[in-house]
């Protein structure tokens, strides 16, 4: 379900509850991420981590005019799940700024070569940066928002507890792994 104004607070309200509120959504946040090898973190989106972003930019920028706020919930909107796909912010994360842009130049492409897999079904492949192009003709973007758009049949085993495994089939960044029960859990819950 999308996040409306009604969803939100007022800069004035969310000054005050920011404290407990970035708290609880800190806390969320950590059952929504999934590393990916050891350079690359995918965080499954959901409508309260959309909430809390939109929030801190109306924060940030001041913003309290209506249509400010629209266009906030408008840029911010496309990352909640709409209970048939699962959305995700993926990071490639480097410390060592040359080692980043070195990989980034390696890495081009790699956000296409991210999968999905429900239990032994067949791999859903990431469709990236609907929003706007994020690589050029040298290198990927070290940010990537992701959708895996799931048939019924594997929303259906996901929600009967099957397993979840993760990857990337780039060429430069082969791995996979298995989600958590915790992360499990969520992505079953985005798919309600």
């Amino acid at each position: 379900m999308q996040l409306t104004r009604a969803d939100l607070y007022s800069l004035e309200e969310y000054a005050r509850c920011r404290p407990q509120f970035r708290a609880r959504v800190m806390a969320h946040k950590q059952d929504r991420r999934v590393a990916l090898g050891a350079h690359a973190t995918l965080y499954f989106e959901d409508r309260l981590t959309m909430q809390y972003q939109v929030q801190e930019m109306l924060r940030a920028e001041r913003i309290f005019e209506s249509a400010g706020i629209q266009d906030e919930l408008d840029a911010y909107n496309p990352l909640v799940p709409d209970g048939c796909n699962w959305k995700a912010t993926f990071m490639i994360e480097y410390d060592d700024e040359q080692e980043r842009r070195a990989a980034l130049v390696r890495l081009r492409g790699i956000e296409t070569r991210v999968w999905v897999q429900v239990a032994d079904q067949a791999r859903v492949y990431a469709i990236a940066d609907e929003d706007l192009e994020r690589e050029d003709a040298t290198k990927t973007s070290a940010v990537h928002f992701l959708r895996f758009e799931l048939t019924p049949a594997m929303a259906a085993a996901v929600t009967a507890g099957a397993p979840i495994g993760i990857g990337s089939d780039h060429p430069d960044y082969c791995c996979e792994t298995q989600v958590s029960p915790q992360v499990r859990a969520c992505l079953a819950a985005d798919l309600a």
